[in-house]
C-alpha cells in the first residue's frame, strides 16, 4: 500500500514537471546556437569541443577534420549534455558541418614548433582558412566567425578577402581570437598581485604575435602594483607566452589547453551577445579605423549581429603609445600579406 502511493506521488512530480516544461516557452527549454568546430580533432579542436559541450547555451554542436570524426563525436555523445554533437569530416564535408551555424570556430592548421614563428605556418594554414570563410558565405553568411589559426595578424585579413569575392563580407561578424593574450595577462598579474586571475581586468589590443600584443597596464583593474622593471617583465612573458609553452613541450605541441580555454570564453562571449545579454567587453583581432592598420585588437562589446560596439584605444601612457605605434606597423604588414596571397589566388 505505502509502495502503491509512493509511485503515485512519483508520478504525479513527473505529470507536474512534464506540465511546467510544456508551458515554458520554446526558447527557455532549449539551448540556443549550433557552433562548427573546423580542426575539430586537432590539439585545440578536441578540448574546446570539451568545453562547449558543458555550455548550456550550445544546442548543436558541430565537429570537422580532414580526418574521420566519427570515434570523437562517438565520445563526446557520452556526456550528460543536452548538446547533440554531430560529426563530419573531409573537404567535402565541410560546407554541410558549416550550414546553418550560428557561430563558426576555426582551429585548422599545423600548430607550432620550437623555433617557428607564427609567419611560418602562413604558407600553409592560409589555404584552411580561406577555403573555411569562402563556405561561411556561401552556406551561412550570418555565422559569426571565430579565427584561432595562426598567423591570426595575417590569415584574417585573408578571411576578410575570401568573403569578399563571395560578396557577403560582413566585418562586424569576424574576429580574430586574440582571448588568449588577455587570459594569460589576467592571470600574470593576478599571481604576481597575489589575488585571483578573474579579479583582474586589462585591455590587450594590437594585434596575436610578439611586440603586437600591447597590455595596458595603466588601465589595469585594480592597478597594478610593481616597478617598471617586474612590469616590464609581465609584458614580455604576455608577448612571449606562446614560445613559453612550445619549449616546454619540447616539439609536442604549442598551447593548446589555454588556448582551448579562452577560445571557450570568447565563444561565450559571442552567443550571450547573439542572445541580447549584457557581458564584459572582449578584446579581438577586427577590421577597424582606430588605426592605421586595418585590422586592430580592441575591447568589444558584441550583439545580434556581432559587433556591437568598438570601444577603440583606451587611454594610454607614453610608453604604451610607443608600443602601439610599432605593433600598428607589424600589423599592416601582416594584412597586407593576406591580401597579397588573396590576389594571387585571383589570378
Amino acid at each position: 500500500m505505502l509502495r502503491r502511493k509512493g509511485k503515485a506521488a512519483v508520478m504525479a512530480q513527473c505529470r507536474d514537471c512534464w506540465r511546467l516544461y510544456q508551458a515554458t516557452p520554446s526558447h527557455m527549454q532549449t539551448r540556443q546556437f549550433k557552433v562548427a568546430l573546423i580542426g575539430a580533432a586537432g590539439g585545440i579542436g578536441q578540448p574546446l569541443a570539451l568545453l562547449l559541450m558543458t555550455n548550456k547555451l550550445v544546442t548543436e554542436l558541430a565537429v570537422h577534420d580532414i580526418e574521420p570524426t566519427t570515434g570523437f563525436r562517438k565520445d563526446l555523445s557520452h556526456m550528460d549534455s543536452g548538446c547533440q554533437v554531430k560529426a563530419y569530416f573531409g573537404s567535402d564535408q565541410m560546407k554541410t558541418a558549416i550550414k546553418g551555424a550560428d557561430i563558426v570556430m576555426i582551429t585548422a592548421g599545423m600548430p607550432r614548433k620550437p623555433g617557428q614563428t607564427r609567419d611560418f605556418l602562413f604558407d600553409t594554414n592560409a589555404p584552411i582558412v580561406a577555403k573555411a570563410a569562402a563556405l561561411v558565405s556561401e552556406h551561412s553568411s550570418h555565422a559569426l566567425v571565430g579565427i584561432i589559426t595562426n598567423p591570426v595578424n595575417a590569415v584574417v585579413a585573408v578571411a576578410a578577402e575570401a568573403m569578399k569575392k563571395c560578396g557577403r563580407y560582413d566585418p562586424r561578424r569576424l574576429f580574430g581570437v586574440t582571448t588568449l593574450d588577455v587570459v594569460r595577462a589576467e592571470k600574470f598579474i593576478g599571481d604576481h598581485m597575489e589575488i585571483h586571475p578573474r579579479k583582474v581586468r586589462i585591455p590587450v589590443i594590437g594585434g596575436h604575435a610578439g611586440t603586437t600584443i600591447v597590455p595596458i597596464f595603466s588601465q589595469c583593474q585594480p592597478p597594478f602594483e610593481g616597478d617598471k622593471e617586474c612590469l616590464e617583465s609581465i609584458v614580455k612573458r604576455i608577448q612571449t607566452g606562446g614560445d613559453e609553452v612550445v619549449k616546454a613541450k619540447a616539439g609536442k605541441g604549442s598551447a593548446t589547453l589555454s588556448m582551448a580555454y579562452a577560445a571557450a570564453r570568447f565563444t561565450n562571449a559571442l552567443m550571450r551577445g547573439l542572445k541580447g545579454k549584457s557581458c564584459a567587453p572582449e578584446c579581438a583581432y577586427v577590421q577597424s579605423d582606430v588605426t592605421d592598420a586595418p585590422f586592430f585588437s580592441t575591447p568589444l562589446t558584441f550583439g545580434r549581429k556581432g559587433i556591437k560596439k568598438n570601444h577603440g584605444l583606451p587611454k594610454m601612457n607614453e610608453s604604451e603609445k610607443k608600443q602601439v605605434k610599432v605593433a600598428v606597423e607589424a600589423l599592416k604588414q601582416s594584412a597586407a600579406k593576406g591580401v597579397e596571397y588573396m590576389n594571387k589566388m585571383r589570378e
